[in-house]
């Protein structure tokens, strides 16, 4: 964990060239490339193909461009200019309310700036950011520690065997991860944890990614099928599950990676706690109904109808249905608030109610 939270990021700023750099995601775990980040569009196009992914990373790239897009704005433009660039950024990605959080919060930290200091002023604010993601996925590590150490004691410190969907580690914030986070501090603390890795398709974020980051960091994990985790709950097999999320109401509905909902059902027969892992960045505090509220993105049915893998020492694609079969690929689903037992977030462990929510951020009563 160490070499992969302090040397390697999935985002960082080159101070020599003010251009950003990005892991692409699509490329891992196979071969680790990095791009460059040095235009609005460069940021628009890494946030809508996946080569960044994850609710806090998605504002983390973000809020770095919305600084690209000020590094980037001819002297003499009149203000619309950085408006409309904004915009763009903001409508890069529905589901994920972290983007549009992140926009506004650095738009407001240069607004009243002037024209001279707004590009530090973007630098400080994104940064700033990426710092206070970072330091939240360590707190929610501490916090959700305590559920995995109960379990632990009680089971006379066996493994404790928990399964988690997509990838919701590092990669998909800045540092720990959310979902991810409890488990590398109980690993870290000595507490004897395994990880069932559903693979999650379209895109095999948790084949690919989850277990890469598990692996980089010596934890016990199994890649399973997107379809297995009922099975391993009916057997006793399943001790926890932790998932992350993409955007969450304030009443406690949770849209997350698609199946995200059929684990949480499958956990409700079977009792077994089902939690959600989050910056407090992520709660959408203006939507109640998640199911009928939250945008769900559709993204290309190519992702469903062709899948990537390594091959002949390099990265291929390849057609699995008939070439003539339509697909739909619906990226996320919403979990009710019944169905989630707790919030593990920066500030402690709560329930998925209104006023359990409230209650652990009072100041956005108004």
């Amino acid at each position: 964990m160490q070499d992969a939270q302090q040397s390697l990021r999935p985002i960082w700023l080159d101070d020599a060239n003010g251009e950003v750099n990005v892991i692409d995601q699509r490329s891992l775990p196979h071969e680790l490339v990095v791009l460059e980040l040095q235009t609005v569009d460069d940021t628009i196009y890494a946030i809508q193909e996946m080569v960044v992914r994850g609710a806090p990373l998605i504002g983390i790239t973000a809020a770095y461009g919305v600084y690209l897009a000020v590094k980037n704005t001819p002297a003499g433009t009149d203000a619309d200019h950085l408006t409309t660039e904004c915009d763009r950024i903001k409508a890069a990605r529905p589901t994920a309310v972290n983007l549009q959080w992140a926009v506004e919060r650095v738009l407001a930290a240069i607004h009243a700036q002037p024209d001279e200091q707004r590009l530090e002023a973007a630098r400080q604010a994104a940064g700033a950011i990426a710092e206070e993601e970072a330091e939240n996925c360590r707190l929610i590590g501490r916090h959700g520690l305590r559920l995995i150490e109960a379990i632990s004691q009680r089971k006379d410190s066996a493994p404790v065997n928990i399964l988690t969907h997509c990838n919701a580690g590092w990669l998909a914030t800045i540092a720990y991860g959310t979902a991810t986070a409890p488990i590398y501090t109980a690993y870290d603390q000595g507490v004897d944890v395994h990880v069932w890795v559903d693979e999650t398709r379209p895109l095999n974020q948790g084949a690919r990614l989850t277990a890469w980051e598990l692996g980089r960091h010596g934890i016990s994990h199994a890649v399973i099928t997107d379809n297995a985790g009922g099975h391993l709950m009916q057997h006793g097999m399943v001790d926890l599950v932790i998932v992350g999320t993409d955007r969450t109401t304030y009443t406690g509905d949770v849209a997350n990676k698609i199946g995200t909902y059929l684990k949480a059902l499958a956990a409700r027969d079977n009792d077994v706690p089902f939690y959600v892992a989050l910056p407090s960045s992520t709660f959408d505090w203006r939507m109640r109904d998640g199911v009928k509220e939250i945008p769900i993105e559709e993204r290309d049915p190519d992702e469903i109808r062709y899948i990537q893998g390594h091959s002949e020492g390099a990265l291929r694609s390849v057609l699995v249905p008939p070439a003539s079969s339509p697909a739909a690929n619906y990226a996320f689903d919403v979990t009710p608030a019944r169905l989630v037992t707790g919030f593990i977030t920066e500030r402690g462990i709560c329930a998925a109610t209104e006023d359990a929510v409230r209650a652990l951020f009072p100041e956005k009563k108004a």
